[in-house]
């Protein structure tokens, strides 16, 4: 199985309501992945059941053909790392908070990092932009920096798979095109297989080599596949049932993602003379 990732069929329910069903996708080695769709249809749950937060209905997940229902966390740890949304401040430097992520990796009885550890960290820290950072306390730092922080902590962990929830919500564009313009890179350079939800479906088919579009009326997948493939007007249409015109974007050649407001519909139909 070359897969770094295969679910498959997985169903979810919460207070008996279905939230995700019959879900199957697989993520190949050095893989970009977005999971698109409306709010919620399943995302962040999709992300808990693969960090084994919380426990499908049915259905199973394999991380290199091991489910990880086998596996203890700290064995999980060491394959995928996870990034969720706006991490919380804490009180520790910012060279403390990466070191976390060596966490999975420590033996019985160990208390304090190794020196690999510290190069660890700091060489991802170095990579992310935040080594000068180190001995700032990543509680006073801005939301941008800690998000940067947050992705070399799970860099630290040296996984196959890197997992974000939304890393580029609350940024401003700039921090925007700076954190994926960094998970494009470290994807070709680190060889690593890459799992992000985000809202932003411009953002999404610009760094994306594939895209999962949730359905929120029953939780199912409404379409996978190339961006070009998913984002079209009749699936953005059906799935968040809003009017959009899709054009390249004339530099990358990318479907870009136009909204069509109801005030622009109503000049279009009563032009001012």
């Amino acid at each position: 199985m070359n897969q770094i990732l295969f679910i498959d069929n997985l169903s979810f329910k919460y207070h008996e309501k279905s939230v995700l069903k019959d879900i199957s996708f697989s993520t190949d080695p050095g893989e970009f992945i977005s999971i698109i769709g409306p709010n919620g249809c399943g995302k962040t749950t999709l992300i808990k059941i693969i960090s084994k937060i919380n426990k499908p209905e049915k259905g199973n997940i394999y991380i290199k053909g091991k489910n990880i229902q086998t596996m203890s966390n700290k064995q999980l740890a060491r394959h995928i790392a996870v990034v969720m949304q706006s991490p919380e401040p804490v009180s520790m430097s910012v060279e403390e908070y990466v070191l976390l992520g060596r966490l999975p990796f420590f033996k019985k009885y160990q208390f304090f990092e190794t020196a690999k550890d510290i190069a660890l960290a700091h060489k991802y820290m170095e990579l992310t932009g935040i080594l000068k950072l180190a001995h700032a306390p990543i509680n006073e730092i801005s939301g941008g920096e800690r998000q940067l922080a947050a992705i070399a902590r799970a860099l630290t962990q040296e996984p196959m798979l890197l997992i974000l929830d939304e890393p580029t919500s609350h940024l401003d564009i700039t921090h925007q095109i700076q954190i994926l313009e960094l998970i494009s890179c470290l994807k070709k350079t680190l060889s690593i297989s890459v799992l992000m939800v985000i809202h932003d479906l411009n953002l999404a088919a610009e760094y994306s080599d594939r895209l999962v579009l949730l359905n929120g009326k029953n939780g199912t997948i409404y379409q996978t596949g190339t961006c070009e493939q998913v984002l079209s007007e009749k699936s953005i249409r059906e799935v968040y049932n809003a009017r959009v015109l899709i054009q390249k974007n004339p530099v990358s050649k990318k479907p870009c993602v136009f909204l069509v407001t109801q005030n622009a519909l109503n000049k279009k139909e009563n032009p001012i003379l």
